[in-house]
């Protein structure tokens, strides 16, 4: 890259807001608002139509994009240049810990809580096609679903929010001086057109967006997750009044964190999740079905890793363009919300992994973090599966009809001092959505500015998410429930701008092993 587009790129971009990214971001999230309290039936109508779209004609790539990013990031830790060191710092800015729990919690948000307990007893009760029908064995039918939680939460979930995308942002962000925002990601093919066109304008505004939708989707269940765990447990009304102070309460939390910064809140509170999860999962290791927890994560490892790339490339009878049916609600859902993230999420890594080496970033992203989440989902999913097993009904009963909270509550109130364990996984919940929270305003902020955005900017992008999710569960569960599907939506021309990325940050580390 010449020195004039440096020099354009960073007179352009740092040290101030880019209006017309801001106007497109904000007009387009206060229509789907505004749809949502005229004609919430007309919203859901567009966004069933646009997901059906997506997942049809967009699944199979997905599931190709996902792998292969997977691959090539493992394939690139054995290069010379993986020991390359990115971000102009010769030491880490964080410690491992610090580090490696920002990353954690950002991800997991009310997934690592309400999804860990709900998806492997899910894949339980209805085995995911593809492993057939094990209900004649029900050793090999929780290892099944085990697998199946791990496939959507382990190393390909994790490897496409940045084990290539962060080389690429580091080397082009403090190398050579470009934004650090999506538009970043198609450098290599349009040049200077992709950070001072429209080009780069669509694609900043659909990554903005989808992430908006993959945030605001967490804060609005929360919302409705807590009110109902407050009603079970103590009684308090299960109504919007309740459902809104929690979200303003939530909001009030991580717009305060995003707004003190990387150094300070958004460490704290992640560091707090972390010490609180392990302190949880460790109770419930010890108090629960232990040898059924250990047994259940060998054998369902051991099912994903032999049924690995059958998985990942399952299509059913979707065939190339068919209807996705299964596949759709579940893995072409799980791979449209984290392709949505995955742009932002990698310019998060990239800020907090200055001083690190491109392979212990791979490492992190597409090994440790997997490795860590599938225990995770273990601990809570399988405790599920074994009190499942043990008493039938148990669990499966307030579960019926997809109820995400009350199967936690089943899980963690069927354990020793229930009450106060599933209060803690409550607050623990709560915690985790705040991490997320606080971290994508700080990344949406700083993809519209620069490396350290104005807190006026990042406390309004906060409250923002806060008030969309209140619009949208006034109109009633469905609302938030669109704007997961609508997740998938979005996720289209955001994998098209992650795609430059399965041979430029190949390309980059060999560049970087040849000096």
């Amino acid at each position: 890259m010449t020195d004039t587009t440096e020099i354009r790129a960073r007179g352009a971009w740092l040290g101030k807001v880019d209006k017309p990214l801001f106007a497109v971001t904000g007009s387009f999230i206060l229509l789907f608002c505004a749809l949502a309290l005229i004609s919430i039936d007309t919203l859901s109508a567009l966004v069933d139509r646009g997901f059906n779209f997506a997942a049809t004609y967009f699944g199979l790539y997905w599931q190709i994009l996902l792998l292969a990013t997977f691959v090539i990031g493992i394939a690139i830790c054995f290069l010379p240049g993986s020991r390359a060191v990115l971000g102009r710092m010769d030491r880490p800015e964080f410690t491992t810990f610090q580090w490696a729990a920002m990353i954690m919690c950002t991800l997991l948000a009310g997934g690592g809580v309400f999804w860990a307990a709900g998806e492997p007893i899910a894949h339980y009760l209805s085995t995911p096609p593809l492993l057939g029908d094990l209900s004649a064995d029900p050793e090999a039918q929780a290892n099944a679903a085990l697998a199946q939680a791990y496939l959507h939460w382990g190393f390909l979930a994790w490897a496409i929010l940045g084990s290539l995308t962060t080389i690429m942002l580091m080397h082009y962000h403090y190398d050579k001086g470009l934004p650090l925002a999506p538009r970043t990601l198609l450098y290599p093919v349009f040049g200077d057109r992709a950070i001072n066109g429209p080009i780069g304008l669509f694609a900043d505004a659909s990554c903005i967006i989808a992430v908006v939708a993959g945030t605001v989707g967490p804060i609005g269940f929360l919302g409705l997750q807590m009110s109902y765990g407050l009603n079970a447990l103590f009684g308090i009304p299960d109504s919007f009044a309740v459902q809104a102070v929690i979200i303003l309460a939530l909001a009030g939390i991580y717009t305060l964190s995003a707004i003190s910064g990387l150094e300070r809140g958004i460490q704290f509170l992640s560091k707090a999740n972390v010490i609180l999860a392990f302190a949880l999962l460790a109770f419930m290791l010890i108090a629960g079905p232990t040898l059924f927890i250990f047994k259940g994560f060998l054998g369902g490892f051991g099912t994903y890793l032999s049924n690995f790339v059958p998985m990942a490339m399952f299509r059913g009878d979707a065939g190339m363009f068919g209807d996705p049916g299964w596949l759709g609600w579940w893995t072409v859902f799980f791979w449209g919300w984290f392709l949505g993230y995955g742009p932002l999420m990698a310019i998060f890594i990239a800020r907090v992994s200055r001083g690190r080496s491109i392979r212990s970033i791979i490492i992190m992203l597409s090994i440790v973090a997997p490795l860590i989440t599938n225990f995770w989902f273990t601990i809570i999913g399988g405790s599920g599966i074994a009190l499942e097993q043990m008493t039938p009904g148990v669990i499966s009963g307030p579960f019926e009809g997809f109820n995400l909270p009350a199967g936690l509550l089943a899980i963690t109130q069927a354990l020793p001092v229930g009450f106060i364990l599933s209060l803690l996984f409550l607050v623990l919940t709560m915690i985790f959505v705040a991490t997320t929270s606080d971290s994508m305003s700080f990344v949406i902020a700083t993809a519209m500015s620069d490396d350290n955005p104005s807190a006026p900017l990042r406390a309004f992008w906060g409250l923002a998410m806060a008030v969309m999710a209140l619009i949208l569960i006034s109109t009633g569960a469905g609302g938030i429930g669109k704007l997961q599907s609508f997740i998938v939506v979005t996720a289209v021309p955001v994998s098209l701008v992650l795609l430059p990325s399965l041979w430029d940050a190949f390309r980059i580390t060999m560049t970087l092993g040849r000096r």
